[in-house]
């Protein structure tokens, strides 16, 4: 079932516009606040093109369609898309859904540039037509378990649920700790609730948990009870996965939010253009925007370069990939291939761990760079 037409110009389209089609969570289960924050990226950035003389003087123009975080929602979609003929499709947070999409746009000849998600096989096989902007979770996740590293942690623990990206973080992380004598053990959460995890938590003494599940829950829950638990007063919560990045997070959790480390992709100092672009995106949320927004950004940006330098062939946009050259909000972009890596591989965008500083839940700090 297609989804309805979203605000972001799908209803009356513009017959001469280079149209591109936009894959975004904007309902549940998906993350909808990752969604809004790619969207508005997204969309800020074609607004901006189009204030610019649009594709060779065409429009530019979004063809959105909510994924929900469903793979097969995903691929309708990517079929839909593709008969409405849109140019290239752009976007997408979660990475069992980019997958699905990915390995749709592959068959179909479709140029994909995934915004945000970062599964490395984001393609069971090497593809000439899917690029992507996010860092691999390999790369992100061994940068966060340094961190973990180097703040004295090597006894972890993972709440987990079944998931093939929860599953490739938890082995990236163990393949990355054991060789420097550190210890993974997972909780399962299909078998456990959060009073069980506390309890775990203190009989294996693990210094730290990691959240490899869903949001808002049972993330929320399980802070709660492992941040009332006095056996576990000193327990470090991570969640490399991001969810403290968005605002619904301290909504839900105020100070028991805080100190929760996370990954994000951003510099350490926006680059003028990235200033002036977060501070559109800050007046379009109506709050902070999320490095997830700049991912979006950044999808058209490229996008819209590569339109105006190869036109609207499909073939012609997948063969560009490789001579891409933009700036970007957080960097020069270009893409490469990379040992490991299915896709064209924008090698690389910044690595973050950042928290939530207790003294004031609304700024972050930079505990590590990778």
């Amino acid at each position: 079932m297609s989804t309805p037409p979203s605000p972001a110009g799908t209803g009356r389209t513009d017959e001469s516009a280079v149209r591109i089609g936009a894959l975004v969570p904007l309902t549940r289960p998906g993350w909808v606040g990752a969604g809004q924050h790619l969207l508005a990226g997204l969309e800020l950035a074609v607004r901006e093109v189009n204030d610019d003389g649009g594709i060779g003087g065409r429009p530019l123009e979004l063809v959105v369609r909510d994924t929900a975080a469903d793979p097969q929602r995903a691929a309708a979609a990517v079929d839909e898309l593709a008969r409405l003929g849109v140019a290239a499709l752009a976007g997408e947070y979660h990475s069992v859904v980019a997958r699905t999409a990915a390995a749709r746009a592959d068959a179909l000849g479709l140029p994909f540039l995934c915004s945000s998600a970062v599964l490395d096989a984001l393609t069971e096989q090497p593809t000439e037509w899917v690029a992507r902007l996010a860092p691999p979770q390999s790369r992100g996740w061994q940068t966060y378990a340094d961190f973990l590293l180097g703040a004295g942690h090597s006894r972890v623990a993972v709440a987990v649920q079944p998931s093939v990206y929860w599953a490739s973080g938890t082995r990236i992380l163990r393949d990355h700790l054991a060789p420097r004598g550190g210890t993974v053990v997972e909780l399962d959460m299909q078998e456990l609730d959060p009073a069980a995890v506390c309890d775990q938590l203190a009989e294996h003494r693990a210094t730290a948990l990691l959240l490899l599940v869903g949001h808002p829950e049972p993330a929320v829950s399980i802070v709660k009870s492992v941040r009332h638990d006095q056996r576990l007063a000193e327990m470090l919560i991570g969640a490399p996965a991001g969810q403290p990045e968005l605002a619904e997070w301290a909504a839900l959790l105020g100070d028991d939010g805080a100190g929760i480390p996370f990954l994000r992709y951003l510099p350490e100092r926006l680059s003028p253009l990235g200033a002036r672009v977060e501070t559109a995106l800050r007046e379009q949320l109506g709050e902070a925007p999320s490095f997830v927004a700049f991912e979006g950004y950044d999808t058209v940006a490229v996008l819209a370069d590569v339109l105006r330098s190869h036109g609207v062939d499909r073939a012609g946009i997948a063969g560009s990939w490789p001579r891409v050259a933009v700036e970007g909000t957080r960097g020069q972009i270009q893409f490469s291939r990379t040992p490991g890596i299915s896709v064209w591989q924008w090698t690389w965008p910044p690595v973050q761990v950042v928290d939530r500083d207790p003294a004031k839940p609304d700024r972050f700090r930079i505990l590590h760079a990778g």
